[in-house]
């Protein structure tokens, strides 16, 4: 149906790009300033892998909006200045607006465009805030349009904003139904698949087709609801007389295409600006299966409806905002105050897509695991080195959040499944947690990466237990450690033909790199097990990486730099995994040889980063920032970093930030929107009162 509340709308604030902007002037540092640069993508909507919309272009209305795999999921925008029509948000009829600034904070995406004399600010805020598991987890953005007059004359202005059924829709050959509710002082409208085939798909390029896309409309003045097919837009955007909601259903979702639509109409505008808001929410009613357990989202698992979820989200829509715009300041000026302005804006920029990779659900018991998805990478679940590089972002903002990503692992490798000596690679194939289904799974060793990720799990956990305090939670499963440090013990200094992270350069023996991820390993072991009192195998363990790091410096000599595989002289690799040692203060390797491969590292760039290895100019954006952090010289950090923003900036490939892209031209080699571009946070740990300060506000909600 039509619904047309006729009740004024509150006074309500509003985080601007005024307000962005002003907020970069209100304290010392310019740091506070948003991502006004261009970007290969641009965040919109972004809470998990099924519920992530953005924008390809640099302007938002060259052309529809997208789901991060490419797929158009249709978001339109249009304004109407004294029955002129202007298209501000996707394709679509009408004039384009000029857009004339669009600016990115960590948890804001704020757009400012001009026509016909009036200006018009629309935000997006998804209240991305990670020390609080509650709002982090709801499937929420609210939207907000502000206008007012430019040139001194009042104008009258209607503004429509409508959400396609492509959002609950794996393809547009599936049929949908939708329809309209009042929830509290809101109307609600949903669309959905009429099948509703719930965690039945699995894969990569894959989208959802199950539960509900919401829109969800406080009550203002002037607003108007309706469910209507794409033929009716005009109709509806010429405020001409629209039929009650659209009947017409099941029908394909490409058929008419199925549209939730609002149209404001704010009357005389002057030059006071006048706001209209709306909540954009997907009800997936099932997050996940989690070995053949299907587990809610943590935001239901005190038993909340979705009615209630955005009862409590309106309630709560002021205060958010204060806190993301708190939260946003803070953050930039930090990141700026340790890395640079350039490095400040590429951790911006990876900020919701780090989040919005991740799935945050609670288990039988209330507790919180948190699912990562290899986007575009092959499409398993809980990856272990994809928890690895985007560690970092969780060690700094919110612990538990690492640790919700590490528990199901080691419950996995706890079974009697699990035959191997070392760490599993996955839990799946997303949404399914039910077993490793990469290389040989539980079948074999074929194609496993068994340095590589029993590496990964016990040096998280020894980052943990640093900041933490206290190893507690390695002591859960320490008969399991114990297991994985023995087979470190004998694999890992001239580690076996095998696979690691970096996959796609394909199987290497007497891999360096990974000899000092094992090293490094078993030397948070060792803390580890001094932090529990075990002092035997503290002191065993501390000596053996001792000896193994002194074995590795002349076995991997290789000049001025260190080789790529301990038997190939002349060639060389990015050391990445050397920063823990730096990072936890345990002192194996003497800076000299990090502060020399950061000098041989800046001799070897090219236009758009420092490549991987010697066997190809391809590079890892991640990794490029983890061997910057190696040195404790700004300049240097600084320069290892330009490139990458360069390639933020100037790539031809539009696409949510990838990780894995030529250096020689900026293009994608492969992957996109995927959650390790949070390992450029790991510049933020080598500042110890930062890590502290951050990790211990997120600790203090626990």
């Amino acid at each position: 149906m039509l619904a047309s509340p006729s009740l004024p709308s509150r006074r309500f604030r509003v985080a601007t790009l005024a307000v962005l902007l002003a907020a970069s002037c209100a304290g010392p540092l310019a740091a506070q300033a948003p991502v006004t640069t261009r970007t290969p993508a641009t965040p919109l909507v972004t809470h998990d892998p099924y519920f992530s919309l953005w924008s390809f272009a640099d302007t938002a209305n060259d052309q529809p909006t997208r789901h991060w795999t490419g797929t158009e999921q249709q978001l339109t925008g249009h304004v109407r200045v004294d029955g002129k029509l202007l298209r501000f948000l996707g394709g679509g009829r009408g004039e384009k607006m000029v857009q004339t600034v669009r600016a990115i904070t960590p948890t804001h995406t704020v757009y400012d465009y001009e026509g016909a004399g009036v200006r018009l600010t629309a935000t997006f805020f998804t209240p991305a805030l990670p020390d609080d598991l509650d709002v982090l987890s709801r499937p929420v953005t609210y939207l907000s349009w502000t206008v007012r007059a430019t040139d001194g004359q009042p104008h009258a202005v209607q503004l429509y904003f409508d959400a396609s059924a492509m959002l609950a829709v794996d393809n547009e050959q599936q049929r949908v139904v939708w329809g309209t509710s009042r929830v509290g002082d809101m109307n609600v409208l949903r669309i959905g698949t009429s099948e509703q085939q719930v965690l039945q798909k699995v894969g990569d390029n894959v989208r959802i087709d199950w539960g509900w896309a919401q829109l969800a409309v406080p009550q203002q003045a002037g607003a108007t609801t309706a469910t209507i097919g794409e033929g009716d837009r005009g109709a509806f955007l010429e405020d001409k007389p629209v039929a009650a909601d659209d009947l017409a259903m099941p029908r394909l979702a490409h058929q008419n295409r199925p549209l939730m639509a609002v149209r404001f109409n704010f009357g005389s505008v002057g030059a006071t600006a006048a706001t209209r808001r709306a909540m954009l929410a997907y009800d997936d009613l099932e997050s996940l299966e989690y070995f053949k357990r299907r587990l809610p989202a943590y935001w239901r698992r005190g038993g909340m409806t979705m009615a209630e979820l955005l009862l409590k989200a309106e309630a709560e829509e002021t205060a958010l905002r204060q806190r993301g715009e708190a939260f946003d300041r803070e953050l930039t000026a930090d990141l700026e105050r340790v890395g640079g302005r350039q490095y400040a804006e590429l951790a911006v920029v990876a900020y919701r897509q780090t989040l919005a990779a991740h799935k945050l659900v609670a288990d039988i018991n209330g507790l919180p695991l948190y699912f990562s998805k290899e986007n575009f990478s092959n499409g398993c679940i809980g990856t272990v080195d994809l928890t690895y590089p985007s560690s970092p972002f969780f060690l700094l903002l919110n612990p538990t959040l690492l640790e919700a990503q590490m528990r199901p692992i080691l419950d996995y490798a706890s079974m009697p499944r699990w035959k191997f000596p070392f760490a599993p690679h996955d839990l799946g194939t997303y949404p399914h947690a039910n077993g490793q289904v990469y290389g040989g799974g539980e079948r074999s060793e074929d194609d496993q990466m068994p340095v590589e990720e029993t590496g990964n799990m016990l040096l998280m956990l020894g980052a943990l237990a640093k900041v933490r305090g206290n190893a507690d939670f390695a002591e859960r499963y320490w008969p399991l450690l114990e297991r994985w440090a023995t087979f470190l013990r004998e694999k890992g200094l001239d580690p076996e033909n095998q696979l690691s992270t970096d996959d796609f350069a394909g199987h290497l023996a007497h891999n360096t790199n990974l000899s000092v991820k094992a090293i490094s390993a078993l030397d948070a072991y060792s803390e580890l097990a001094r932090m529990l009192g075990k002092k035997a195998d503290a002191a065993r363990y501390r000596t053996t990486a001792r000896q193994m790091a002194a074995k590795w410096l002349t076995m991997a000599k290789d000049g001025d730099h260190t080789r790529l595989a301990f038997d190939r002289p002349g060639t060389w690799s990015q050391k990445y995994n050397l920063v823990w040692d730096k990072l936890l203060g345990r002192n194996l390797f003497p800076k000299a040889l990090l502060e020399d491969e950061v000098r041989f590292y800046l001799q070897n760039q090219q236009p758009f980063g420092l490549p991987l290895d010697s066997r190809k100019t391809y590079t890892k954006l991640d990794w490029i920032t983890w061997s910057a952090t190696l040195t404790d010289d700004r300049a240097a950090f600084e320069q290892l970093i330009a490139p990458v923003h360069k390639f933020m900036r100037e790539t031809p490939t539009r696409v949510p930030l990838s990780d894995w892209y030529e250096t020689t031209d900026g293009k994608q080699v492969g992957f996109q929107a995927r959650s390790v571009v949070g390992g450029v946070y790991i510049k933020m740990l080598s500042d110890q009162a930062l890590w502290k300060k951050w990790a211990g506000r997120a600790q203090a909600r626990d």
